[in-house]
């Protein structure tokens, strides 16, 4: 058989995604799954270049080591569910390592073959309680931030034995940062926001100059602050802000449970609302990077002939892209007041890998007397993975680099884009407290 005509230019093209095949039974079936975990493992055991990225790839590699044969054909099948164990989808190998992604002729596309069997376990086995909970984030959510419970939930988190007892009774390890519930959530806080008709709005070629907001679990009842940040802020650059009228969780944790179902389920509610909003003229912005990562890249993976999905994709943007889209039409202010000094900044993996360059860094680089120096490293965190006991230590080292560029920056603030993945930074930082970007920015216009 003669060789492919392309497969020099495979080699150089840009990294494609392939849609999920994720409703045919051939996606679930054991011995095509071995195959492919078999074909796939021996790839990258031959090359190794991610070996500094995540726990799942070192695994993979000591379990070859360590075989009879130091060869894939040997390793123990019941290993392979050890390496998918440890691969969280932050999709960093796929973006920026790996060599034979598509177009290439192998096809390597390690982060959804590590979903594909979380899927397939999820489908045969279901999850433990504990997996089921941590991924339930709008029940859990809800739950925790009732008033009359949620200082009791807050207080539990914050205690020893409070922790213990969690260790205990659900696997979460008892030193692994817990964010606090707000009973007065995001969505309660800008109630006015509901209405907003947005007829002031200035739109130019990349933007309609009106955004609606999707909070997010984790902005809405952890982070609420954030919420009203991002209104200040755009409000002040005279960009209308409102809120949809109903949101549940974007699908991100389920999707690395494996739970596919649920993330269509949540897709079924969340998509007719966005799309209500798009029809009206307005974008749509939400502030943590795994939620625009999940509406940009993997619904669309998931439903790649769904025209509703596809042009809310095309409407999401980072807040921060956004903003620097705003800025380059020349319609964001840069009436700072306050200096930033030196910033140590962060850059998540599931903002990397969007695509759409340094927006943070490059926005907060426009106040003057600020210096920000950007940190592209794991910080080990990714969604459930460093607060389970049995992973937490190797999150922890995961993000050991980035604790040391933080400290040796001598830098006055510390920020990164995802608050999941700042509070575990933090945690080594001694007396160094996380802040958020959008904080810093309403600090520098002074609003």
């Amino acid at each position: 058989m003669s060789e492919p005509t392309n497969k020099r230019e495979g080699s150089l093209g840009a990294p494609t995604r392939h849609p999920l095949d994720w409703k045919s039974e051939d996606f679930y079936d054991e011995s095509s799954l071995n195959r492919e975990l078999e074909r796939v493992f021996d790839i990258c055991h031959g090359c190794r270049r991610c070996f500094n990225l995540c726990h799942a790839f070192p695994t993979l590699f000591d379990a070859v080591d360590e075989s009879e044969s130091m060869e894939v054909d040997t390793v123990p099948k019941e290993v392979y569910w050890d390496i998918v164990d440890h691969c969280y989808l932050c999709d960093m190998c796929y973006m920026s390592k790996c060599p034979y992604v598509p177009p290439h002729e192998w096809n390597v596309d390690f982060p959804h073959l590590m979903l594909r069997a979380k899927a397939k376990r999820f489908r045969d086995h279901g999850a433990s309680r504990r997996d089921r909970m941590l991924s339930a984030t709008d029940r859990t959510g809800k739950l925790a931030s009732i008033p009359v419970v949620v200082q009791a939930v807050n207080a539990g988190n914050r205690s020893k034995m409070g922790r213990k007892l969690i260790e205990k009774t659900l696997g979460v390890h008892r030193d692994a940062p817990i964010p606090e519930y707000y009973s007065r959530s995001a969505r309660k806080r800008l109630r006015d926001h509901r209405d907003t008709a947005g007829d002031d709005a200035v739109a130019t070629d990349t933007t309609r100059g009106k955004v609606v907001l999707y909070t997010t679990c984790y902005g809405n009842r952890n982070m609420p602050s954030l919420a009203e940040d991002l209104v200040a802020v755009y409000e002040h650059n005279g960009i209308p802000v409102a809120i949809t009228e109903k949101e549940v969780c974007c699908g991100m944790p389920k999707l690395e449970l494996g739970d596919l179902q649920a993330v269509e389920r949540a897709r079924n509610v969340n998509i007719p609302v966005l799309l209500a909003w798009i029809e009206k003229g307005w974008d749509i912005v939400t502030p943590i990077p795994s939620c625009t990562l999940m509406y940009k890249q993997e619904l669309p993976l998931m439903f790649p002939h769904d025209p509703d999905v596809a042009r809310v994709r095309d409407a999401m943007f980072d807040p921060f892209e956004y903003l620097m889209l705003r800025h380059k039409d020349g319609k964001m202010k840069t009436d700072f007041e306050n200096a930033l000094g030196k910033i140590a900044y962060q850059v998540p993996c599931h903002l990397r890998v969007q695509n759409i360059g340094l927006k943070t860094r490059d926005l907060l680089s426009l106040v003057p007397d600020t210096e920000v120096e950007a940190i592209e490293r794991c910080s080990g965190h990714d969604g459930t993975y460093a607060v389970k006991k049995e992973f937490h230590a190797i999150a922890k080292k995961i993000a050991r680099p980035v604790v040391n560029r933080v400290r040796k920056s001598a830098a006055q603030h510390f920020i990164s884009d995802c608050p999941m993945a700042a509070e575990q930074i933090a945690q080594g930082l001694d007396q160094q407290v996380a802040e958020h970007p959008m904080q810093l920015l309403r600090n520098a216009y002074g609003i």
